[in-house]
């Protein structure tokens, strides 16, 4: 890589070498043409206002003193005939370039052939004097002064264009390897970290210096983050199989133990043994479908049946549904919902039950004394919480109790359920176009609460204009609310 940027920038300053230079050069020669033409112009009419006064300078001595001291390479007199032909015209200038009819006009033809610059001056002569010429010139209409001169190339010191080429391809070349060092290097270590954690060391880093440049130094910087991330997911994933093993392990242990016993006869309760042993399978069968649950939410291999649905009276049963439960731990389950009807949303009616039942799940391992279930809404959002009233999540656990395979350092609480809830929440609500969101503390520095952010919708027999309406009539929750940004 580095040789092919040192090749390509070497390649720019090569490229923008020649077309200077073969710019420069045809600059400068048009601009050597355009003065030659404009001096012998000069020069051709003043010798022509002095051969229409003086006769005697068309001797051809005189001539040749005139074309030694003007440094011209011809000095003629050129004979314009009436069916315009010339007679007379020094190499290599032909009839198609002399402007016939102009000269006829009396006007100056200046122009040039090649390197050849040429400028034809017509004379005013009288009749004595146009028979003078007309001894060289016989059948001439027109006299016609023409005067060249041969323009060098203004381009002496080759040698040192070549210096000069050779002195910046060098700076080229050394500023081309210096850039093409500094943006491959950085890509080189990126590249090399990366194979690192291919490898499976994800403590590999790439060193971010402060000179280099800012793009570079984000691939790193994000490289470093991507390394951080899948290192701590490996390790959340490590837990969550440890936990998971071990959930696995503690009912098949119990199943097993009380089936040998009741094998052996080593029981007297075989009914109690039954009991438990049915009791550690529904608990087994429902870690296997929590574990396929989440497998096919983070695939999207599951199918939602939305349509509009009462989010209070939702709620509200899937509250009644866990009284017994919470009765039997000692705490009490409370429903803060809105009248039938009052809050809507364009949802799954089971997914979203799903999610509310884990919420109260999640809360009576950790409640003390109470579990509050609540609806309200808030701006275009509709507020479905359930908080309890145990030690609270701490900040540290705050941001990632939804994220998957990640265990909170919370007290330990009640053995209910298997440890997945939050997680399948948090893929329900986004597959829905919902957000879940969690608060701690909440009362007293205790306490937590999940709260499912779904949009609101009217009323199947009302339109959206009655959504503000309907929300200055209904209570504000007890607790502070805040809808996603």
């Amino acid at each position: 890589m580095r040789r092919r940027i040192t090749v390509a920038i070497l390649g720019v300053v090569i490229g923008t070498l020649v077309l200077t230079v073969l710019g420069s050069l045809l600059l400068v020669h048009r601009a050597a043409i355009s003065t030659a033409e404009s001096e012998i112009t000069t020069e051709a009419q003043a010798m022509g206002s002095l051969i229409s006064l003086q006769p005697a300078l068309t001797d051809s001595r005189v001539v040749a003193v005139l074309q030694r001291v003007g440094a011209f390479d011809s000095l003629a007199f050129v004979g314009l005939g009436p069916d315009g032909s010339f007679e007379n015209l020094p190499s290599p200038l032909g009839s198609a370039v002399m402007n016939g009819p102009a000269l006829r006009t009396g006007e100056t033809v200046a122009g040039n052939v090649g390197n050849i610059v040429f400028v034809a001056q017509p004379l005013s002569l009288n009749a004595r004097k146009r028979l003078t010429l007309a001894d060289g010139l016989p059948g001439i209409d027109v006299p016609v002064l023409v005067v060249t001169r041969h323009v060098t190339s203004p381009v002496n010191g080759g040698s040192y264009f070549i210096l000069v080429a050779g002195v910046v391809l060098l700076a080229g070349a050394v500023v081309a390897a210096a850039l093409a060092r500094r943006i491959s290097a950085p890509i080189v270590r990126a590249v090399d970290a990366t194979r690192q954690m291919a490898a499976g060391n994800l403590d590999a880093t790439v060193p971010v210096h402060q000179r280099e440049y800012p793009e570079l130094a984000e691939l790193a910087e994000a490289i470093n983050t991507l390394g951080e991330n899948l290192s701590r997911a490996q390790g959340l994933e490590r837990e969550f199989l440890l936990s998971v093993s071990h959930e696995l392990r503690t009912p098949l242990t119990s199943i097993r133990g009380y089936a040998d016993a009741i094998a052996d006869g080593a029981t007297g309760d075989v009914p109690g043994a039954v009991g438990i042993i049915g009791s550690e399978a529904r608990r087994l069968e429902r870690l296997v479908q929590d574990l396929l649950d989440l497998a096919r939410l983070q695939a999207r291999q599951f199918s939602l049946h939305t349509q509009r649905i009462d989010c209070g009276a939702l709620a509200k049963a899937v509250a009644e549904g866990f009284v017994p439960q919470a009765d039997n731990v000692g705490v009490d389950l409370v429903a803060t919902v809105p009248g039938a009807g009052a809050l809507w949303a364009d949802a799954d009616p089971d997914r979203v039950g799903q999610v509310i039942a884990n919420l109260i799940e999640n809360a009576l391992k950790f409640a003390t004394t109470k579990v509050e279930v609540g609806a309200h809404p808030v701006g275009e959002w509709i507020a479905l919480w359930v908080s309890d009233d145990g030690p609270g999540v701490s900040a540290q656990d705050l941001p990632h109790i939804f994220e998957r395979h990640y265990s909170s350092d919370r007290v330990p609480g009640r053995k209910l359920g298997v440890g997945l809830g939050l997680a399948i929440v948090a893929e329900l609500a986004s597959a829905m176009d919902g957000v879940v969101d969690a608060q701690s503390p909440v009362d007293n520095g205790r306490g937590a609460r999940m709260v499912l952010w779904m949009h609101r919708r009217p009323a199947p027999d009302e339109s959206e204009d009655r959504l503000d309406d309907a929300s200055a009539a209904m209570p504000t929750p007890a607790l502070p609310l805040y809808p996603p940004v």
